[in-house]
């Protein structure tokens, strides 16, 4: 399939932002964030109801008048100055073309090139704007809404917040009933000066491959089953910690055969704060709040590889971290604990895997007038790390990993993986 960029343009705002409100300021913590743009694509069935020039001029116009309210996306992150120019430039809006049916495209396996044709690259600078969507027409009518946001100004919260207000002002034409968003997280989290944001290390020189596993429902009973047949497992584990664990296992499997004995590891995994911590954070509020907890495996130090002990490890740095975010009571304190978990720099043998986690995200819930996504993904990466998200009915999880070449080769090729998942 041929994908033919034939529209570029910026969308800016319906009506200018105020004066008072031209200049936004970013919290502590979306100074803390990798200063990347997260993408997702969310395909739809044709609806026969529309051209589509039609839809494509609704979604230009609901995604004006949605910037009224979502007003520092439309604007220029400064970062010497630590703040967002809310400038009404606008956000980035391509339209391509195709070349296939989206029927087609969705059977079989996946075809990761396609899927990041699906999206824009993108480079941030200061000039770079902090939104950018990609409109894609297949052949038989069916779309593929790509959205790339900056990480500096949006966690997953916040930029499933801004889809889901966006799919609202498209479907019921108009920006009346969508929840107003708060830009207030600075006034909890100041910003500070000098703080390094968080960098994914990329191995120099090796080829890096993305591949999508399926863990369907009856496969993660089964982990879940395995790791609680055990009487060091105190609780069933939730879906993500059960193929989280099982992946991990895999991966230091796959280090102990090339180097020849087991390696100590650290899994960095996110986690979401909205909800858990002391602070008084409302539920509408715009920015990043998130925090990495990590999980260890000792190596030579370990008497075994299990399954449920992984899944105890994983288990139990979650429920630590709940508790401890709890502590704070106030922004200065929960930064300070959260930084710490930066500070640890670990030893050229040790082995860093990291997970993200769109599961329990409401991408599934974006109706733009013609229907919920019939499939949402992410596209390949350009370091190594495991993306984990829904399937479309929720009970399953997709894993989309991202290894160089001769790791992949021994992953997708493990037992386990073979046994648990399908491969897409």
């Amino acid at each position: 399939m041929k994908v033919e960029i034939v529209s570029r343009k910026l969308i800016k705002p319906t009506s200018p932002t105020p004066p008072h409100l031209r200049s936004y300021k970013i919290s502590s913590l979306d100074q803390l964030a990798p200063p990347a743009y997260v993408p997702l694509i969310q395909y739809y069935h044709a609806t026969g109801d529309e051209n589509d020039e039609k839809r494509t001029e609704r979604l230009e116009k609901s995604l004006s008048e949605i910037l009224t309210i979502f007003y520092p996306l439309a604007g220029r992150y400064i970062k010497d100055d630590q703040l967002v120019d809310c400038n009404d430039e606008g956000v980035e809006y391509l339209e391509a073309r195709v070349s296939g049916q989206l029927a087609q495209f969705l059977q079989g396996e996946v075809k990761v090139e396609v899927v990041n044709d699906l999206a824009p690259n993108v480079m941030a600078s200061s000039t770079t704007p902090l939104a950018i969507f990609q409109i894609n027409m297949f052949e038989c009518g069916g779309l593929a809404i790509a959205w790339l946001m900056s990480h500096v100004v949006a966690d997953g919260t916040s930029a499933c917040m801004f889809l889901n207000g966006w799919a609202t002002a498209c479907r019921t034409s108009g920006i009346n009933e969508v929840i107003r968003p708060r830009f207030d997280m600075a006034s909890f989290f100041p910003p500070r000066p000098n703080i390094p944001s968080v960098v994914v290390p990329k191995k120099p020189g090796a080829l890096i491959i993305t591949k999508v596993f399926v863990f369907d429902g009856s496969s993660i009973s089964s982990l879940k089953a395995i790791a609680c047949d055990s009487a060091l497992t105190k609780r069933q584990p939730s879906r993500v910690v059960a193929v989280t664990a099982l992946i991990w296992k895999v991966l230091i499997a796959i280090a102990q055969a090339k180097h020849g004995h087991l390696r100590h590891s650290i899994l960095f995994q996110t986690l979401s704060l909205r909800g858990k911590t002391a602070l008084p954070i409302p539920d509408n509020s715009f920015g990043n709040l998130f925090m990495p907890i990590t999980a260890r495996f000792g190596g030579d130090n370990e008497s075994k590889m299990e399954l449920h002990e992984l899944v105890g490890k994983l288990d139990d740095s979650i429920r630590n971290a709940l508790v401890d975010c709890k502590k704070p009571q106030n922004g200065d304190e929960l930064f300070s604990m959260m930084t710490n978990s930066f500070k640890e720099v670990p030893d050229p043998e040790t082995d860093i895997y990291l997970f993200t986690s769109w599961c329990r995200f409401p991408v599934y819930e974006a109706d733009f007038g013609w229907g919920k996504p019939i499939w949402v993904s992410t596209k390949a990466k350009t370091a190594e790390m495991i993306s984990l998200s829904d399937t479309k009915n929720g009970d399953g999880v997709e894993a989309w990993v991202t290894l160089n070449e001769k790791d992949m080769l021994l992953f997708q090729n493990h037992p386990e993986i073979k046994a648990f998942t399908t491969q897409i």
